[in-house]
């Protein structure tokens, strides 16, 4: 019974951003200017960092990853939402959606990983230069960053597979403009109540480790800087942390938002908004602020 329920559901109906003709085109044109934006700054980075050896350094290895992970997640949600206010469409379908929400978690999940990865490259950097080209060799990088894409991808699995098994019998109506997990649950049998706090729960366990590695780094690193004599020093040290800091402030507080917020605050404009700001947002940003 449980099977034929979900399996009966063969397509979301996503939030549309407006029901105006003249809305839906600004929204397809605004989004079509925030990726090509993404497309091409990501895209500068990665070329310039590929062709230019003096950037063959640990930190650029890292930026060049990120970069991509920023193409790939904004790839996953933006691209589908302008095609469906081009076509004036709701509809994904379901195996679209999965798909969605699959990618969508693998390459933020990874892009988490390698923010704290790099955090740890800044903290070997200020705070054990000696010993930085030995603890941050190439392999010690393929390493770090192979770590980052395989957590993401098995956090995707793992999280894809366990809503998707869950049974649907609240309609078909996502919440969102794209196939999100927390507005995903909600369609879900009330008796799956463990299986959603259960994947909240791990969820928050996994993020909260991470954040506290990069707070717990960043006190570290600048506790150092702030001995440095020189001012010229200090400049340098904080030259290379304060982007990397600026990127993952914005990523973490808008996401954390986004699946932690009480169910009390629930209006779909805020839900679009926050969405856009951890999901649609930072790809376009990051290459600016770097």
């Amino acid at each position: 019974e449980k099977m034929s329920n979900s399996s009966s559901i063969t397509q979301f109906l996503l939030l549309a951003f407006a029901d105006r003709r003249e809305l839906q085109l600004l929204h397809f044109w605004l989004f079509l200017g925030i990726y090509l934006a993404a497309l091409l700054g990501n895209g500068l980075i990665i070329t310039a960092i590929a062709c230019d050896h003096h950037l063959h350094t640990p930190m650029y290895f890292f930026l060049l990853n990120l970069s991509r992970l920023d193409l790939g997640s904004i790839s996953t949600t933006v691209p589908k939402s302008m095609a469906n206010s081009l076509w004036d469409s709701r509809a994904i379908s379901y195996y679209g959606c999965a798909a969605q929400v699959f990618w969508f978690l693998f390459f933020v999940s990874s892009e988490y990983y390698l923010l704290t990865v790099m955090a740890y490259d800044r903290y070997v950097a200020i705070c054990k230069p000696l010993h930085y080209g030995t603890l941050m060799d190439s392999r010690a990088c393929i390493k770090l960053a192979g770590a980052a894409w395989g957590g993401g991808f098995l956090n995707a699995v793992l999280h894809t597979g366990n809503t998707f098994s869950i049974p649907f019998c609240q309609g078909n109506t996502v919440d969102q403009f794209f196939c999100e997990i927390p507005q995903i649950l909600k369609l879900c049998c009330s008796d799956s109540y463990l299986r959603k706090a259960g994947v909240t729960v791990l969820s928050l366990c996994v993020a909260c480790g991470g954040f506290l590695f990069l707070v717990l780094s960043y006190v570290h690193i600048f506790m150092v800087v702030l001995r440095i004599r020189s001012e010229q020093g200090q400049h340098k040290a904080f030259s290379t942390c304060l982007p990397h800091l600026a990127v993952v402030s914005l990523f973490a507080s808008s996401a954390m938002f986004a699946y932690l917020k009480p169910p009390s605050i629930l209006s779909p404009a805020l839900n679009l908004v926050v969405a856009v700001l951890y999901a649609v947002v930072p790809p376009a940003v990051n290459p600016l602020i770097y």
